[in-house]
């Protein structure tokens, strides 16, 4: 019976197509599983999926269709898929209704509109004007592009033949490489040509991805009452820039201008009449204004300027420029102007290649004058260092380095040391400059290195200032076998100093040593064997002879100890006595005149003099004890101690090429000790100790002391020598004050007692938050070289994050 019906529902179904051409022939085209007509044919249900088609390339997908043919309109609905394939568009909704006549498509409820594989629009009761192309929504809607890129709007119309979209209420994340970062833009309105990729918005708000700065705390962002975008150009009218993290109050920084224009090719940010605002005082003014846009890493252009002030040289601008060359290549030229009549032109080139690299730091200072005789007043520095990994196949690491370091002037690096950016080119001792060449290998079985070194004591006067070397080299190897190791280390130098003395050696060491081994009753041994064979020459040198030298001495050691443990549960006590018995049959050479110290933490050394081509000569006992009482947190040893080293060394006779400041070549030698305890968590202290041997004097202390209380944080460091160890008395105290996390002030102090003068001052107030640093510095120095004066400086110092940094003394 259902058959029948269905059989008669379909003639007449098809009867209608064939009397009603309009319907059948020029509009629609039916592929329906099940039909219901009602109405006197007026009205057609399918159902149970199908598909309409027309004849423009429409295709209508969905679970149930109602066709009105008088009105001819379609509503679709369930999964509703319409496809226009010729125009290339895709609308899904759960409810669509097609108006034919008017070319109206409605639909109802979320709705997914796909453009060309272009873009994606997501709302909801859109509407299409399928004759006009134009797609519109009062609702909230998102537009996605195949960048990434997200729009979110309301009450949007776009058209898609030209690819306009005007809308309002305009939120767009532009995604970047690293899709986890993005910025944001809002608009109250906007209108948008992206195939031209511009537009038009009113009240713009742009917010920066935070960590463009490299910093998190950041929120940088740019406001303004309009904008338009137009060849790449973003342009901000009334526009304020600030990197500061937003509150409810204003930033403590920001630059206004009348307009602020983003080059997105050149990547640059310009203002026009911009005012820079501290606070939203206004405090600088610039008619015409640029700086790199966040995003730049490496980019040709001005970098940040600075604004400097010193009590030898005077008030300076340094403001540098930055060349990228090309990929891995780049130059920056680095001006800067002083008060004084001075011009430092310094220079910086970089090249970085897949195994090579090379930096080079130069510069011409014309101005400047010197109080040293016979000293221009135009005056340079060269640094340079260049490395190349050879890529040897057996080997882990093959390596060359070439670096230079050249000054004009001895006491450059130290009056201009504020001038120099430090790229691993500057030197770190500013009395000593080194230069020379270097070959690295680095195998599973060996270490090798040679090349040449040349040193500049700029302390020196004429030719005794320079020290060569050439050429070195260095190899050492180790076998380590199942309870013992061996290994050798040969090194030689060929060496020229203080103009005509030539020293040349060859100094090779044979180690063996076993693992330690506990006897029946405990004793935790090992013994080491200790060879050197020593190959001289040398010519005008007090140690050496003038004539070929070959000599060989060796040094026997036996190390003994016994560790007692005492535990309970919330502490580990360890008392560790200590013994090493040493015996060299041969002579050292003379080093008596040598400083050398000694303190109890290196009183086990094997080589604790220091001394690389002779053992310590003679028999010797070395004695120590250390006691630990370690505190335990939950049955586990915690960071909490307390320790307490001495130690103490004799011998069978007096040894006079031992160096004397040592007190090793007595019979005994002075009494060294330790102690440390940081058992308690704001306070850390330590004390060094040498006790002459009569226990009535003490020539050398070193007190540490770290106190932490609340914001409060200070450490002093107290140093004094006496008699034969030296003649020093050095008090050193370094003191911080947080106030809060924006507040902080510091204090730090030097003073020489032995010539009863504090060697400087520095108190410094400082108040930071994420954007802006500002700060008064007190600094009284009384050190004094040369060109190098006793100065006293009253600074204040404000640095804007990222734009620049500026220093002014204040008289």
């Amino acid at each position: 019976m259902k058959n029948k019906i269905f059989i008669t529902i379909l003639l007449l179904f098809f009867n209608n197509l064939i009397f009603d051409n309009s319907f059948a022939k020029e509009d629609f085209e039916f592929n329906i599983t099940e039909i219901e007509i009602t109405d006197s044919g007026n009205i057609y249900k399918g159902y149970k999926r199908g598909t309409i088609s027309t004849k423009d390339g429409v295709v209508i997908k969905a679970d149930k269709f109602t066709y009105n043919k008088k009105t001819n309109v379609i509503l679709a609905q369930g999964s509703v898929e319409f496809n226009d394939k010729v125009k290339d568009y895709k609308i899904f909704s759960n409810e669509i209704e097609y108006k034919k006549d008017s070319e109206e498509i409605f639909s109802i409820g979320p709705t997914k509109f796909l453009i060309e594989s272009k873009y994606i629009f997501n709302s909801s009761n859109i509407l299409f004007l399928k004759d006009k192309m134009q797609l519109s929504s009062n609702n909230f809607s998102q537009l996605n592009d195949n960048n990434s890129n997200t729009f979110e709007f309301e009450n949007f119309i776009y058209f898609l033949n030209e690819e306009l979209l005007k809308a309002k209420k305009i939120k767009i994340n532009l995604y970047k490489e690293n899709k986890d970062e993005f910025d944001t833009i809002y608009l109250t309105s906007g209108f948008f040509n992206l195939k031209e990729t511009t537009y038009l918005a009113e009240n713009t708000e742009i917010y920066l991805h935070k960590n463009i700065f490299d910093k998190n705390e950041n929120e940088p962002r740019l406001l303004g009452a309009s904008s338009n975008l137009k060849n790449n150009i973003t342009t901000i009218n009334k526009g304020i820039f600030t990197s500061c993290k937003k509150t409810d109050n204003c930033p403590p920084w920001s630059i206004k201008a009348e307009k602020i224009k983003h080059d997105k090719f050149k990547k640059k940010l310009i203002y026009d009449n911009a005012i820079l605002r501290v606070y939203d005082f206004p405090v600088l003014y610039f008619p015409k204004f640029f700086h790199p846009d966040p995003s730049v890493k490496r980019q040709s252009g001005f970098l940040k300027p600075q604004l400097n002030s010193s009590d030898i040289l005077g008030s300076s601008l340094y403001i540098p420029y930055f060349n990228a060359i090309s990929e891995n290549e780049d130059y920056t030229f680095k001006p800067t102007f002083f008060k004084k009549n001075i011009i430092m032109l310094a220079n910086e080139y970089r090249f970085k290649g897949p195994k090579s690299s090379f930096i080079a730091d130069f510069s011409y200072l014309n101005g400047y004058q010197s109080s040293q005789p016979n000293k221009k007043n135009s005056i340079s520095h060269f640094f340079s260092n260049f490395n190349l990994d050879l890529a040897l196949e057996k080997f882990n690491n093959s390596n060359i380095a070439i670096n230079l370091e050249k000054t004009t002037n001895d006491t450059y690096l130290k009056v201009f040391d504020n001038n120099f950016d430090d790229q691993g080119l500057k030197p770190n001792n500013y009395d000593v400059l080194s230069s020379g060449l270097s070959f690295y290998l680095d195998h599973n079985k060996f270490n090798f290195s040679s090349g040449l070194n040349i040193y500049e004591d700029l302390q020196k006067i004429n030719n005794d200032r320079y020290q060569y070397v050439f050429p070195y080299y260095d190899l050492k190897t180790n076998l380590d076998l199942l309870d013992f190791s061996i290994s050798l280390h040969s090194r030689g130098s060929n060496t020229l100093y203080d103009t005509n003395i030539l020293k040349t050696n060859i100094i090779n060491d044979l180690s063996y040593s076993n693992s330690f081994f506990t006897s029946e009753y405990g004793l935790n041994n090992n013994f080491g064997i200790y060879l050197k064979n020593i190959n001289t020459l040398s010519k005008n040198d007090a140690l050496y002879k003038n004539s070929p030298q070959s000599e060989i001495s060796s040094l026997i050691e036996f190390n003994s100890s016994i560790p007692l443990i005492k535990e309970n549960e919330k502490n580990q006590e360890l008392l560790t006595p200590l013994l090493s018995f040493r015996i060299n049959p041969n002579d050292m050479k003379n080093y008596s005149t040598t400083a050398r110290a000694i303190s109890i933490n290196n009183l086990f050394d094997i080589n604790r003099l220091g001394l690389d081509d002779t053992f310590e000569e003679g028999k010797s006992i070395t004695v120590g004890l250390n006691y630990t009482n370690t505190k335990k947190e939950k049955n586990k040893l915690s960071n909490n101690y307390s320790e307490f080293k001495l130690g103490t060394v004799f011998r069978d006779k007096n040894q006079d090429r031992i160096p004397i400041t040592s007190t090793l070549n007595k019979k005994q030698s002075h009494i060294f000790g330790g102690y440390t305890n940081s058992n308690f968590d704001n306070i850390k202290l330590n004390y060094n100790f040498t006790l002459n041997n009569n226990l009535k004097m003490i020539d050398y202390q070193q007190i540490g002391a770290n106190l932490s209380i609340n914001n409060l944080i200070t450490e002093f460091n107290f140093i004094e020598e006496n008699r034969v160890i030296g003649s020093s008395n050095i008090l050193e105290n370094i003191t911080s004050y947080s106030k809060d996390d924006k507040n902080f002030l510091s204090f730090s102090t030097r003073r020489n007692r032995e010539i009863n003068l504090t060697e400087y001052y520095n108190l410094i107030y400082e108040y930071k938050n994420d954007c802006l640093t500002a700060g008064i510095k007190y600094k009284k120095t009384y050190y004094e070289d040369r060109d190098v004066k006793p100065s006293e400086d009253l600074l204040f110092t404000i640095t804007f994050f990222p734009l620049t940094t500026y220093e002014q003394e204040i008289n």
